[in-house]
């Protein structure tokens, strides 16, 4: 897998991912402190306000963005997102005001769902061989959970040191750091799509999504895999120190569960992929994501609290496989379904519409959890998924059987 860093130009967009991605862990982080000095008790309602308007900028601003900057070239697109990130945490320690933090939150979140989707676009085009795209997939998903696991980490050591507004400065080098690596970069040569309305522009990738039955699958993929993460990552506090009374710290070894669980599926899915289908891996992770879920469920319910810790930490394991491998090769569908000239409308309607699917799922997992207890809740997120995984299957099925049906016309 590791072989794939020998590409120049991909190594230095990895490195600037990475960076990247530590940079917006790290100030995740500082920005729980900010709220908490601006609002006090209230900053769960300052942090809760923000997380929805990140989802909402991921939702509507990335098919935007993508069909206003399609005839510029991908490199300044991304330089110039990751500088509007760095002035955004540059101006963070500065706020005095709630809503100041709303207005940066959308300009940071507006400018990453710029970032996101142009540089998942490029990576098909900087490495063409699907055996290497794969492994660059893993690596990418890998990035993701050992992002989650190290930034927390990062952050409270950086913190013994210094105080959280030195974050926001450390934020800033970061987001510089991944432009001057992207600026490094050799873009592979990409023609200019074009000139088309503005119209045609924007819907460029939910057309795609419709017109391919592979995709419009992986659109009930995205809600089954957002059951599972919003309960997951809003309802593990809860789980852990309100319904088994366990310390903070078992909080984190149980999100490191879900991490190690991911990670392990994205290491083995290049060897998977050479002797099985794509759609055959995820499928199989969407079907197995609600059946472990609903097993959750009845242990939450059901299980003595000595023996839920064990069983629900290898749940949550199990859980981080199957959404790996739901996630993981996805991207493969989008390359395979998409042309160098509508890859980034693709690629951004993905990355809206599977955040459509959390913006549903997390105020469910959170607000109406709270109001009927985490096992019930666990049964509707179960019935969300299933119907997304029927959607797939049956997607997925009728587009294997007109396959077959032409083939047979054909012979």
């Amino acid at each position: 897998m590791i072989d794939v860093l020998r590409h120049p130009t991909y190594a230095k967009l990895f490195s600037a991912q990475v960076i990247a991605l530590l940079g917006t862990g790290v100030l995740t982080i500082a920005l729980g402190l900010l709220a908490f000095d601006i609002a006090g008790g209230d900053a769960g309602i300052v942090l809760g306000v923000a997380m929805s308007i990140k989802m909402i900028a991921y939702v509507a601003v990335a098919p935007l963005t993508t069909a206003v900057l399609a005839r510029l070239p991908r490199k300044p697109v991304l330089v110039g997102a990751d500088l509007i990130r760095a002035g955004v945490a540059m101006s963070l320690p500065f706020v005095t005001e709630a809503w100041h933090i709303y207005v940066l939150i959308f300009l940071l979140q507006s400018a990453s769902a710029t970032f996101t989707p142009t540089f998942q676009a490029v990576i098909p085009s900087v490495l063409p061989d699907e055996g290497e795209y794969t492994r660059a997939l893993s690596l990418s998903r890998l990035a993701y959970d050992l992002e989650s696991l190290l930034s927390p980490m990062l952050a409270a050591a950086l913190l013994t040191v210094v105080g959280y507004h030195q974050l926001f400065v450390g934020t800033v080098a970061g987001f510089c750091v991944s432009a001057v690596l992207v600026i490094a970069c050799r873009f592979p040569h990409i023609e200019t799509p074009p000139p088309t309305r503005f119209l045609d522009r924007l819907t460029r990738g939910a057309r795609a999504f419709w017109a391919s039955t592979e995709l419009r699958g992986l659109m009930g993929l995205n809600l089954v895999v957002a059951t599972t993460t919003a309960m997951v990552i809003v309802n593990t506090v809860v789980l852990v120190q309100g319904h088994l009374d366990r310390p903070q710290p078992d909080v984190a070894l149980m999100l490191g569960a879900y991490g190690a669980g991911s990670m392990l599926v994205a290491l083995v899915v290049p060897k998977l992929l050479d002797t099985v289908a794509d759609r055959g891996v995820m499928l199989t992770g969407g079907i197995a994501l609600p059946i472990l879920l609903l097993a959750a469920a009845a242990v939450m319910a059901w299980m003595e609290h000595t023996g839920q810790w064990t069983v629900l930490l290898i749940m949550w394991f199990l859980l981080g496989t199957a959404t790996s491998a739901v996630l993981t090769p996805s991207a493969r569908l989008l390359r395979r379904n998409s042309s160098a000239h509508n890859r980034p409308a693709v690629f951004a309607a993905q990355f809206s519409l599977s955040h459509a699917c959390f913006l549903i799922t997390y105020p469910l997992a959170g607000i109406l959890g709270a109001a009927i207890g985490l096992p019930p809740i666990a049964l509707v997120l179960v019935g969300l998924g299933i119907l997304g995984a029927l959607f797939t299957a049956l997607t997925w099925r009728t587009s294997a059987d007109s396959s077959k049906t032409a083939e047979q016309r054909g012979s």
